[in-house]
């Protein structure tokens, strides 16, 4: 049985002996060497498993958005609710920082996201199968087609029939109730935001906290970097998911008659949340052994032997007891430090700046897989998979490469701002040649091109109706397009006014089409196949847009690191953490929350067909202008990002004016920071930064 160990033993047990002989404190290196080291990597996998979450959901937008029959701007809403989430805890958490356990916080974070994503999958199980809408069934194993103009045909006249598939499907209308089964996805958004709040700004001030200064920025930097691989991955398994079948497993995929380029296709969102679930849960288990406070890394502090004790092993001495917080002195000082964080002008500008920039990233995430399919025509599945494999990779390099530059060079906080602005401004230049990469407007017959060389029978805003189709009474809220061999793309083989078909499922082909008749075709021609036209100029111009895509991308995320460590350089070292999570909120209320919404709901303007639901009713969107649709998208961008180069102008102007090199603030803050890292209490000191101003208090109250 192990005796107590005395001070002196104590003392002798904690020491070893360096290389050159001298003695270096157990806790030090056991602590800093080994706790730091597994805090790092567990806030890696936080960060992998948060962003695998995030960009998964952000790339299953598409197909939410169809398999609930939404429009966008519902779906602007469901991705909203993450940023509600966090807005309910994040100024808390950002607030109390060093004053709670924050590995413990960190790991009920992350829990919660795990609850978030199981409960998002829900409706998969108390929703029917998906059907699709469409007006081609299949009777006796023969291919039947009623959609098709049938005039003089012994069957039910082409208008009957889809009446009588809706009636089949109405009559479960009721006992599914599907409409707002979608409210379980925006629930499950809501909780991983709560989940996610607390791993940026309590992890990131942790590592700074208890990292040196030189090694803060490349630590942040390599966290952050290393995060970014959740994203890729999430987005790669986005487009898996996209690929499969929705009710994979459950259906016969060979009788299904779209391919994942229709615009009714909808994948396998529930599975990857599974996978997410999973993970989050895994990335909560290692920060419940962690402790509360760390020694600054590379100090050799006198250790304090009270209340401590060995078990032969240096490595098991307990860290310090966590001070108790009083909630209402925690409370009174918050407004004192809100005031004294936006009295400060960099910080301020430098909030207005995260603000456009939330609002430019948010939409460009959550809508570019649906830009790239009504734009380049490609399917979801090819759109997400792109953007994981190119995208993603090179602004993780990018963040590497910024945080790795400041560390090499050891950038001051000016050289960083000249920097940051320089990035940016090269970025928006690029990002202006987006609008040349035009495409031809999907060509469909009755909405973006007429019935050539027919006489027009309605008098709608779109003309849906010519001579060529006026006998075959098509129902104008179908959507099962057709493509003829004159190139153009018709709503139906009804609206084609095809009188026969041949084939079953993906390969049916329909016959005797009188509207491509119309254009000059010998009957012999008069055919049709499932599926819209494809768009050859969209093809020529895609790999040009995503070349611009991919350099836009690596020059923001170059400066993405020196820009993040303006704000730590600029604020008062004991806000830090309350910076963080200002600077958090800030983004999320004004940029994260309204950004989706109100980009989802100008593209819906530009829509040109609305599906139809089951039950009756607007689904989502089946075809848009293009033209409209890319002028509204990239426009948002471009005046988003305007606004981000003129601020950051002001940003960097503010910072040349406030910090001088070896001036006499940067001197003195310098000798401040040399004086209180010699002191005992290391986990709790405050380290005066470049431009920082002491705290008028003297102590702060833990928990």
């Amino acid at each position: 049985m192990d005796r107590p160990v005395t001070a002196g033993q104590l003392k002798e047990k904690s020491l070893f002996q360096d290389s050159d002989g001298s003695a270096a404190p157990a806790k030090t290196l056991c602590h800093n060497c080994s706790k730091l080291k597994i805090f790092l990597g567990a806030l890696a996998f936080s960060f992998f498993a948060k962003g695998l979450s995030g960009s998964y959901m952000k790339s299953m937008s598409s197909q939410i958005e169809r398999r609930f029959e939404i429009s966008s701007s519902i779906v602007g809403i469901i991705d909203g609710s993450f940023e509600i989430g966090n807005l309910m805890v994040m100024v808390l958490v950002s607030y109390l920082g060093p004053r709670v356990h924050r590995p413990k916080i960190i790991a009920v974070g992350c829990l919660i996201m795990s609850v978030g994503a199981f409960l998002s999958v829900m409706p998969q199980f108390l929703m029917g199968r998906y059907n699709y809408e469409r007006i081609t069934v299949s009777v006796d194993n023969s291919s039947t087609s009623v959609s098709a103009c049938s005039p003089g045909s012994e069957g039910p006249p082409a208008t009957d029939a889809p009446e009588t598939l809706s009636t089949v499907i109405n009559a479960g209308c009721e006992k599914t109730t599907n409409s707002y089964l979608w409210l379980f996805v925006l629930v499950g958004n809501l909780l991983r935001g709560i989940g996610e709040a607390p791993i940026m700004p309590l992890g990131v001030s942790y590592i700074d906290d208890f990292s040196k200064e030189e090694n803060s920025a490349f630590y942040i930097g390599l966290v952050r970097s290393s995060g970014m691989f959740g994203p890729t991955l999430g987005f790669l398994l986005g487009s898996f998911c996209a690929s499969l079948w929705v009710d994979v497993g459950i259906v016969d995929i060979d009788g299904i008659s779209i391919n994942p380029k229709d615009s009714r296709w909808v994948g396998a969102w529930w599975l990857g949340l599974l996978i997410c679930g999973a993970v989050n849960f895994i990335a909560s288990l290692p920060f419940w052994f962690l402790p509360y406070s760390l020694p600054k890394e590379g100090e050799n502090e006198n250790l304090k032997i009270s209340h401590l004790s060995v078990q032969g092993d240096p490595c098991k001495i307990e860290p310090p007891a966590q001070p108790q917080l009083k909630f209402s002195d925690a409370v009174k000082d918050f407004l004192p430090a809100l005031r004294k964080l936006f009295g400060n002008p960099i910080f301020a500008v430098f909030i207005f700046l995260t603000i456009l920039q939330y609002n430019s990233l948010v939409g460009i995430i959550t809508y570019e897989t649906k830009f790239m399919e009504q734009q380049f025509n490609v399917s979801v599945a090819k759109a997400i998979f792109l953007i994981g494999v190119i995208l993603l990779p090179v602004t993780i390099l990018g963040m590497f490469l910024g945080g790795f530059l400041i560390k090499k060079f050891k950038l001051h906080i000016t050289e960083m701002a000249k920097f940051a602005c320089i990035t940016f401004l090269v970025a928006y230049l690029v990002n202006l040649l987006y609008f040349t990469c035009s495409c031809e407007v999907l060509q469909v017959a009755g909405l973006t091109a007429p019935y050539s060389g027919t006489k027009h029978l309605s008098s709608s805003k779109h003309i849906y109706v010519a001579s060529c189709n006026a006998e075959c009474s098509c129902k104008l809220d179908q959507w099962d397009p057709v493509c003829g061999d004159n190139g153009i793309t018709y709503m139906t083989a009804c609206f084609a006014g095809c009188k026969s078909s041949s084939g079953t499922g993906k390969n049916m082909v329909f016959h005797n089409c009188s509207c491509v008749e119309g254009q000059g075709l010998g009957l012999g021609n008069s055919s049709a196949v499932l599926g819209q036209c494809q768009r050859e100029s969209c093809a020529k111009a895609f790999p040009y847009f995503l070349a611009l895509q991919t350099a836009c991308a690596f020059i923001l995320a170059l400066g993405g690191t020196p820009t993040y460590m303006i704000m730590f350089r600029s604020v008062s070292p004991d806000l830090k953490s309350f910076a963080v999570g200002i600077e958090a909120l800030g983004g999320r209320v004004l940029g994260g929350l309204p950004a989706p919404i109100y980009f989802g709901a100008l593209i819906d303007e530009t829509c040109l067909k609305w599906g139809t639901k089951s039950c009756g009713g607007s689904g989502s969107c089946r075809v848009y202008d293009t033209k409209e649709f890319r002028n509204v998208y990239l426009g948002l961008i471009a005046g988003l990002r305007a606004g981000c180069c003129l601020l950051y102008i002001v940003l960097c102007v503010l910072i040349i004016k406030r910090f001088k090199p070896d001036g006499k603030e940067m001197t003195d803050s310098k000798n401040a920071e040399r004086s209180t890292s010699k002191e005992p209490e290391t986990a709790n000191k405050r380290e005066i930064l470049p431009g920082s101003r002491t705290s008028e208090e003297s102590e702060e109250t833990y928990m």
